[in-house]
């Protein structure tokens, strides 16, 4: 099913923009999950807010946190600091139609683009581990219980040391395939020299 994608500051969002995002916020986290706490926070105000919009509709949602508000990760070490994806829903009867990959691609891509190709943390519910895998994102340390839920911590890496490593093999290869061209070459270049003194003699 596709979708059409909007990321808006807070300040850009209209008040029935916001209205759309809580209620959907409330409606996964706090309804559905049976979970009393505390949604809106402050964070909310530094984030960049990417919504899934079908025939103008809110059908998914998630929040990108600038690194330097990520404070958690900026808490832990500054110099690691990475920007985060959370509150990723789609709305019930939109679900098992591939909205939630297509949003956090969205959001991958939005974040590679705007922070570079720093890695991206979540904060995922344990359930979703594989989902979250299956974009590449890996596991960090133990299981950890917030609001009673159980979460885990996973880090999309930075792609680049893979795209350096991919280089350097294909460089080795092509390097390997070079010296064996070269080595046949000389053979044959011996034998048709061998050839020649045999004829000539």
């Amino acid at each position: 099913m596709i979708c059409e994608f909007s990321v808006k500051t807070f300040d850009e969002l209209t008040s029935v923009d916001l209205y759309h995002i809580l209620k959907a916020r409330s409606q996964v986290f706090v309804v559905e999950q049976d979970c009393a706490y505390q949604d809106m926070d402050e964070v909310d105000f530094d984030c960049l807010h990417l919504i899934a919009h079908q025939n103008e509709a809110l059908v998914g949602y998630c929040r990108i946190i600038a690194p330097e508000f990520n404070l958690k990760r900026s808490l832990e070490n500054p110099a690691h600091s990475m920007p985060a994806i959370g509150r990723v829903l789609v709305l019930e009867e939109h679900r098992g139609n591939g909205i939630a990959r297509q949003l956090m691609m969205h959001a991958i891509k939005h974040c590679k683009k705007k922070y570079g190709k720093k890695p991206i943390v979540i904060s995922a519910q344990a359930y979703l581990l594989g989902f979250y895998e299956s974009l590449g994102f890996i596991a960090e340390g133990e299981r950890y219980l917030e609001d009673d839920i159980e979460h885990i911590t996973m880090v999309l890496p930075e792609l680049k040391k893979v795209k350096i490593k991919k280089q350097k093999q294909q460089k080795e290869r092509s390097g390997l395939a070079a010296k064996l061209f070269t080595f046949i070459m000389l053979i044959l270049s011996l034998m048709f020299l061998a050839g020649l003194i045999y004829l000539m003699t």
